[in-house]
């Protein structure tokens, strides 16, 4: 049950302090909102590598708290369940169907009763798939057949998931690379009954700023599970043909057990690439961090070539790169080649030299390896995606100075004089977006950028004053000019899925409006259209539902623009009561803080612990209300206070002139940032009536080593770090204000202390706060109970303090 503690009497619903309420058990929400709620769910679409059949796979909402209160361990920075040696508390999948391209007939994969699956994993080939099914005792290897549906459990293979996904495919389409739970590996390690001693950690004089992470390692029987629970035994796992009828699949172990970083098959098949964590471990990092060895192991499970051994991560720059090799990958293009960056400027990015970073790589398959560097790039190297025929490669870096990303063509064959600038742009520039490359898998089972003659594909969300338009644009390598394929119009929201035809003449898209729910088409390059799906309007009751992009400007000129909704009993000419939620951004300048990021011809869906139902009980909602934080990198939030107040007037003055609110009751929310943002709001403006802030940070010096795009640390700047803290200001907030938190909350920064702390600083000042804590949550709320609970809690609070709260004239 949700526990909820403290509200100061004067909120009218006094409670002793730190005891339970009464109505302390799960509580439900009105029908009306749990229709929408238990609504069927859109299914997702994966086209298989060959192109000729899709899967439709349904994501599994709201498990009963009952699987989220299952044992947790929280290890090195993951979550484990020991039960079944595999994640705790992720998305899961069901009802997955076949469907042909070609004439859309479909076929229903048989699954095992009480599924709970991993995403499907297309074979290379796209004759096969792969998934996993979360059992109550272990981690299953399942495949099945692109053609039949029929789908199996491979016999014999305990997978360990504890650290990601545990399986992938080989060229051959017939075998995959994965991690099994060792065989007799024993009973897990038991804490002592008695402590040993002390629990001491040491720093001398070298600095190691991290962030503030979840879930780390505290102890050395930390350390223990860790090594019982993360240990592996890779394996080869080839599937029995079609042909052999009931034959048993091969199972070859591979070297010897570890704790596996990565483990990945060369495009060749023949080669692994292999990351071995090693101790010593770390109580203040991630095991991403730990150290550990690179090898090249061949298919025998033996060590044929020894790419680095990198050290523990704990002392790299704050916004910097380790030292030495990082990023090791396959080129996805050629057998063997292994590619890697290096940093030449320590990886300090407060460092000014140039260049920055290199791009080594060496074909591990010679009789002799010696690395070769590929390339330098100016700035911080950001990434590179690779054309399918070898020869061309996106390269991308950072100006971190300036917050600009930079795209470049290389060309392998001519190296010397292969890298062209092609695009220079802000990191926050939507409207002048190229989009990404398209990408498909390729034989080998890797992934590369499609090609046709000197043309690659662009497909991106299309920003524009009106809303987003989606596209696909066919571009040219050599003249740097794009065609536009494909648009959305102005009506709808459609998006690029998939290529069906490598020319670009045929593909997938996702097309949805205000009234139709999101279903797939085909397109051809002529202009045609054809349904592929048809799925029904899942809750037709929210057709009355009525929004618009807005846009409005604040006093300072900075463009801004929100969704405004219209709950579906809404008549011309009343003022409602309304609910801003928002999140704030950062901006270097107001032109790119006025960009348009939204589209109003979404579907209108309502999903979760949503702030859309509040639709249904007759809010007026100004949803994702702009609220950017312009300025200079460095220095944006020393006015981060005064421009978030200035954005939310500006919102509310817009949608007062509109006359469809009244301003003298508005609540306003928002989840991590956004409760942060809340609660600053109450703090520093008499805007709201209430609020409602979800899993947020309210107490910047527990954040020290910067937060969001803050790059200063508290020391180097304990003025902002106070003033932004809302923490420091709990005497000044009047309104109202409801706290929500999720018990095992996972986010970097949100530790449940930071609103444990808010609710006994604004109790302690007499403010009127109600603060909820939801058992097995983590940053967002999963669980039916949860949810359920949640829409009650804020429902309950808006309509006391904002709905029905008295003329603010009584109030004074």
């Amino acid at each position: 049950m949700p526990l909820v503690i403290g509200l100061a009497a004067t909120a009218g619903m006094a409670i002793l302090a730190g005891a339970q309420t009464p109505e302390a058990q799960y509580q439900k929400p009105p029908k009306a909102i749990l229709d929408v709620l238990n609504a069927p769910v859109m299914p997702s679409l994966s086209l298989s590598p060959a192109r000729d059949v899709a899967i439709l796979y349904t994501p599994m909402l709201y498990p009963p708290i009952a699987d989220l209160a299952q044992p947790m361990l929280r290890l090195a920075g993951v979550r484990i369940n020991p039960a079944n040696n595999g994640p705790h508390g992720t998305l899961r999948y069901n009802g997955f169907v076949l469907k042909r391209i070609a004439d859309g007939n479909e076929v229903r994969v048989t699954l095992p009763p009480d599924a709970r699956l991993s995403a499907p994993l297309w074979s290379p080939d796209g004759r096969r798939f792969a998934f996993t099914n979360l059992a109550r005792s272990s981690v299953e290897l399942w495949a099945g057949d692109a053609h039949t549906g029929v789908a199996a459990m491979v016999p014999g293979v305990h997978l360990n998931a504890a650290l990601g996904a545990p399986c992938d495919w080989l060229p051959d389409s017939s075998s995959l690379l994965c991690l099994t739970v060792p065989a007799g590996r024993g009973a897990p390690p038991q804490a002592d009954r008695v402590p040993a001693g002390p629990h001491i950690q040491e720093s001398f004089g070298k600095a190691a700023p991290q962030p503030t992470f979840e879930d780390l390692l505290t102890n050395a029987f930390d350390e223990k599970l860790f090594d019982y629970y993360a240990t592996a035994q890779l394996a080869l796992v080839t599937l029995p043909s079609a042909q052999s009828g009931g034959a048993s699949p091969q199972i070859t172990p591979l070297g010897q057990p570890g704790i596996f970083r990565h483990a990945e098959p060369a495009p060749d098949g023949k080669h692994l690439l292999i990351e071995r964590i090693h101790r010593p471990y770390s109580y203040l990092v991630t095991f991403e961090d730990f150290a550990c060895d690179v090898e090249i192991w061949n298919r025998s499970g033996h060590v044929v070539y020894k790419a680095g051994s990198l050290p523990l991560h704990e002392i790299t720059p704050l916004g910097g790169v380790p030292v030495g090799p990082r990023g090791f990958a396959w080129q996805s293009t050629a057998p063997a080649t292994l590619v890697w960056v290096e940093a030449l400027d320590e990886g300090n990015p407060r460092n000014k030299t140039t260049p920055r970073d290199r791009v080594m790589s060496i074909d591990v398959s010679a009789s002799k390896p010696e690395p070769q560097e590929m390339f330098k790039t100016e700035e911080r190297f950001m990434g590179i995606e690779w054309g399918e025929r070898g020869d061309l490669a996106l390269v991308w870096d950072y100006v971190r100075s300036h917050q600009r990303r930079r795209g470049y063509f290389f060309d392998q064959k001519q190296p010397a004089a292969s890298m062209r600038k092609v695009w220079d742009l802000s990191i926050e520039e939507r409207y002048q977006n190229p989009g990404r490359p398209v990408i498909r898998v390729l034989p080998n089972g890797h992934v590369a950028m499609v090609e046709d003659g000197d043309n690659i594909f662009l497909t991106g969300e299309g920003a524009t004053p009106q809303g987003n338009r989606p596209f696909l644009d066919r571009f040219n390598v050599q003249s740097l000019e794009a065609t536009r394929l494909f648009r959305s119009d102005d009506t709808s929201l459609e998006s690029f899925v998939a290529l069906l035809a490598p020319d670009g003449s045929k593909f997938i898209t996702r097309h949805e409006t205000p009234t139709d729910p999101p279903n797939y088409f085909i397109r051809t390059g002529s202009g045609g259209r054809a349904a592929f799906t048809s799925f029904p309007n899942p809750t037709p009751q929210l057709a009355g539902i009525k929004k618009q992009l807005v846009t409005y400007k604040r006093p300072d000129g900075v463009g801004l623009s929100m969704t405004l909704y219209l709950p579906p009993d809404y008549k011309e000419g009343e003022r409602r009561p309304a609910v801003m939620w928002a999140y704030p951004y950062e901006f270097t300048s107001a032109d790119l803080a006025s960009q348009v990021t939204s589209s109003p011809n979404t579907f209108t869906q309502i999903r979760g612990a949503s702030q859309l139902f509040f639709l249904l009980d007759g809010y007026v909602i100004l949803e994702d209300a702009a609220m950017p934080v312009v300025g200079d990198p460095e220095t944006m939030n020393n006015t981060y206070v005064e421009q978030i107040v200035a954005d939310a007037k500006a919102a509310i003055d817009e949608a007062a002139e509109m006359g469809v609110i009244d301003p003298n009751r508005v609540g306003v929310g928002g989840h991590s940032y956004g409760a942060f943002m809340t609660a600053n709001l109450l703090a520093h403006s008499d805007l709201f009536r209430a609020g409602i802030a979800r899993s947020g940070a309210y107490n910047r010096t527990l954040t020290p080593f910067t937060f969001q795009s803050e790059r200063r640390t508290l020391w180097e700047a304990p003025d902002v770090y106070l003033k932004m803290s809302p923490f420091m200001y709990a005497d000044k907030i009047k309104a109202p204000i409801l706290l929500i938190h999720g018990e095992a909350d996972s986010n970097s920064g949100t530790f449940p202390i930071q609103s444990e702390r808010m609710f006994r600083a604004l109790k302690g000042n007499g403010g009127s706060v109600r603060y909820v804590t939801l058992p097995d949550e983590a940053h967002g709320y999963s669980a039916r109970e949860s949810i359920e609970h949640t829409l009650w809690e804020m429902l309950t609070w808006f309509d006391k303090y904002v709905k029905n709260a008295p003329p603010l004239t009584a109030v004074r």
